[in-house]
């Protein structure tokens, strides 16, 4: 390991402290700091680090240290870090669900990562490409969801879905989730969407209020092609969006594909914690309605 990597909420001002603290802990042990270049804006004047945009810092990285939210991590994993690379994220947020890790366990774990001793889990991330006939009007990969949602209207969207080309069903409703595993306890478990642990091999399709009471979630295999069709003759206006951080407008007719990436992402566990006590304690899972006085 050469190379450590910062990335910080933007104006989060209670991480400055934090970022010359860790500056300091990485070049004693020879290592180079690299911050992005918001993130740089919050460092202590004077920070002996190197500031690259982070589409350049991404792929640079031997390890990534992100502060700050669940939001701030899915930011940083569209940095494209290499699948090898341990994303450390520091909970600075207010539910930080995937970023567990809190600030007094930052260093020993730190420390143990450097070492190369540490817990950690690759999570598989999704592939979207979206065409409107022959053409290609974006693709992106999302560690959480891919949504196709209505516009401020409350005009219900009509969506034809097929997997591996055969038809699922016809959807009226307000949208779907597509979703990873690591994205089921965000905006799919809002929806009424399943929890699903992390590792499984799956996508979830979850239809956002629909008009039908029988179309319920749907668990799939992620080695499926799942295809979302805007139907033509509607006049409600759609978008697409990959993670809640990018999004357009979809024209009459586009087709939204989602497949599974070749890409994960190593996130860094903290030690002493596991999947359940964390749906336990952070999203009160499994919780009696009724305490015990």
């Amino acid at each position: 390991m050469k190379t450590v990597g910062l990335v910080a909420r933007p104006e989060l001002i209670a991480a400055r402290s934090l970022i010359g603290e860790i500056c300091e802990r990485v070049r004693a042990r020879g290592l180079e700091l690299l911050l992005e270049q918001a993130t740089a804006e919050l460092a202590p004047e004077g920070t002996p680090a190197a500031v690259l945009p982070g589409s350049e810092l991404g792929p640079r990285v031997d390890l990534l240290i992100v502060l700050g939210g669940d939001g701030t991590l899915l930011v940083a994993s569209h940095l494209r870090p290499r699948p090898e690379v341990p994303v450390l994220a520091v909970n600075f947020g207010s539910l930080g669900f995937l970023t567990e890790v809190t600030l007094e366990e930052l260093y020993p774990t730190l420390d143990a990562v450097l070492a190369g001793h540490y817990a950690y889990d690759d999570r598989r991330l999704l592939r979207a490409a979206v065409r409107s006939g022959a053409t290609l009007c974006g693709e992106d990969e999302v560690l959480n969801d891919v949504v196709v949602t209505k516009a401020s209207l409350s005009r219900m969207l009509e969506l034809d879905v097929s997997v591996d080309g055969r038809l699922v069903s016809e959807f009226r409703a307000d949208g779907l989730i597509l979703s990873s595993p690591t994205g089921s306890t965000a905006y799919n478990l809002a929806a009424g969407g399943p929890i699903v642990q992390p590792l499984l091999p799956a996508v979830v399709l979850t239809p956002i209020c629909p008009h039908m009471l029988t179309h319920r979630p749907l668990v799939l295999s992620d080695q499926a092609q799942v295809e979302v069709r805007l139907r033509s003759e509607q006049g409600a206006e759609a978008h697409v969006t990959f993670d809640g951080q990018r999004g357009f407008r979809l024209e009459p007719g586009a087709v939204v594909s989602v497949t599974r990436s070749t890409r994960t992402l190593r996130l860094v566990k903290a030690e002493r914690r596991d999947y359940f006590e964390v749906l336990r304690t952070k999203l009160m899972w499994g919780e009696p309605t009724v305490r015990r006085r």
